[in-house]
């Protein structure tokens, strides 16, 4: 048996971040190996993940990253059990190296086959293990699950709009909420003005705090249409309205509906006589351009998990 002195221990733990006991033990096994001794340590970290793996994770970041033309942008939402670790030095550098890492190995599928892809490639800031690996190691060190819940990429013209847009992103203070918005232009100067830079920066920040559910009226899906017609037609005639003045009502009452889950029909946070399609016109004429919203995504770390009630939290 070979000897497993005190440096040799110390020197596993600053590898993997176990515990001293862990690591003499992982030693022993592998009759004082380090390489080895890190294997099995891994493998224990991994069932000591797959252990916490059904708990839910409420908490965590959203992590994003912007290259430096702002041609390409992410965001990340990485959950964990706590506030306490989402505070984390360590956690928050992971969310960071992650955030960079979707940037530069995507593009990736929808979803969880996004999800998926990245948890299968060598982590970014250490290639010896898997994104997977790297994440099972965090649980078992700190104790908790975590995981990567959403990934948003966005590459300006990648949709087959104008490769001369650009793109905003907004993380609230605390890193719970954060925006990826694309803005398009016909122009390539219009990119470069300030004016086009604060506008999708204000766009950003109004879809964090309005929180639409489409660009405009035309996206709205038929189903959820037909279904807030009906709900509003029900309410004004169970208020009495008469039957002639419902389609009227209903009407008006859409007009609301739309203003509430439609980006270009809001009004905007920082001049509510404006609403975001005046704004994008009014930038559009200043500038000499056409300007128009691409897509968006809007993360709240915990939008992804079931209610509270519903948690498979041990």
């Amino acid at each position: 048996m070979a000897e497993i002195t005190a440096s040799l221990v110390k020197e596993l733990r600053d590898r993997t971040g176990a515990g001293m006991m862990e690591c003499k033990k992982a030693l022993q096994e592998a009759n004082g190996d380090l390489a080895e001794a890190e294997v099995v340590l891994r493998k224990r970290g991994i069932a000591a993940a797959a252990k916490k793996a059904t708990r839910a994770t409420r908490q965590g970041l959203i992590g994003s990253f912007q290259s430096e033309d702002g041609k390409l942008g992410v965001l990340v939402e990485v959950n964990c059990e706590s506030d306490f670790v989402a505070r984390n030095e360590e956690f928050q550098a992971m969310v960071a190296h992650l955030s960079r890492q979707v940037a530069e190995s995507g593009p990736y599928g929808a979803g969880e086959a996004g999800i998926a892809q990245l948890l299968e490639q060598p982590y970014i800031a250490d290639p010896s293990v898997s994104v997977g690996q790297l994440i099972a190691n965090s649980i078992a060190k700190i104790g908790e699950n975590q995981g990567v819940a959403r990934i948003s990429r966005f590459a300006v013209g990648e949709t087959g709009t104008s490769a001369n847009g650009g793109l905003g992103i907004y993380i609230h203070p605390g890193a719970q909420l954060g925006v990826l918005v694309e803005l398009s232009a016909e122009k390539p100067e219009t990119t470069a003005t300030a004016d086009f830079d604060e506008l999708t920066k204000d766009l950003a920040m109004q879809i964090a705090a309005a929180d639409p559910q489409y660009i405009r009226k035309e996206d709205v899906d038929e189903a959820a249409l037909a279904r807030e017609k009906d709900i509003q037609r029900g309410r004004a005639l169970a208020e009495g309205k008469p039957e002639k003045m419902v389609d009227r009502i209903v009407e008006g009452r859409m007009a609301k509906f739309y203003e509430e889950i439609c980006l270009l029909e809001q009004p905007f946070v920082k001049e509510n006589s404006l609403t975001i399609s005046q704004l994008i016109t009014q930038k559009s004429s200043s500038l000499g351009d056409t300007l128009q919203v691409v897509r968006f995504s809007r993360f709240k770390v915990g939008d992804t998990l079931p209610p509270a009630g519903e948690s498979t939290e041990e």
